[in-house]
């Protein structure tokens, strides 16, 4: 059983991919369709690079649930911890990687987003594999993947004016004036 949930998380790290890249450009090719944004990047910002990881680790999971539902543990916490993972290693590694060298090559930064991903995915293979987790935790995994949606979609139309919203091309936020 445990070859199987590995064998569907390693695939997921292809579509997720795949996908992701793909929303890198939607919002453009959508002709800057604000509600394509709420998904896709609508700059080169950090912010919107974590979306086009978020949404396809979100559709996958939804993808898997129905074949998962009858053996895998902790389905909903494990996803929405992988899905976690995944933001947060592209936050670190990029401003990591930048740090040190003074600025980004986009090899590393496409690089970057891969390994994020597969981190995600073998994280919640891990959580899938172990033994049962406390029941209220997917209650809890429910709450955290909601919150980051509707974070992934406010802050499109209502961006801080923090760093990680910068584009770094054009100096704006997100794709409202």
């Amino acid at each position: 059983m445990n070859r199987s949930i590995l064998r569907w998380e390693l695939i997921g790290i292809a579509v997720i991919s795949i996908l992701g890249s793909a929303l890198h450009f939607a919002f453009e090719w959508s002709g800057d369709w604000p509600p394509m944004g709420v998904i896709a990047a609508v700059n080169e910002s950090v912010w919107e690079h974590l979306k086009i990881a978020f949404w396809p680790a979100l559709f996958y999971a939804l993808f898997e649930y129905p074949f998962f539902k009858g053996f895998a543990r902790n389905f909903i916490i494990a996803k929405a911890t992988g899905i976690y993972v995944m933001p947060i290693a592209i936050v670190v590694l990029f401003y990591s990687y930048t740090a040190i060298i003074g600025g980004d090559i986009l090899i590393v930064d496409i690089l970057i987003f891969v390994v994020a991903v597969a981190l995600g995915q073998l994280t919640s293979y891990k959580l899938l594999t172990i033994g049962r987790l406390l029941p209220w935790l997917d209650k809890l995994g429910i709450v955290m993947v909601i919150l980051l949606a509707v974070a992934m979609g406010v802050f499109t139309f209502y961006t801080p004016q923090l760093p990680i919203f910068r584009d770094a091309l054009t100096g704006t936020y997100g794709i409202l004036p």
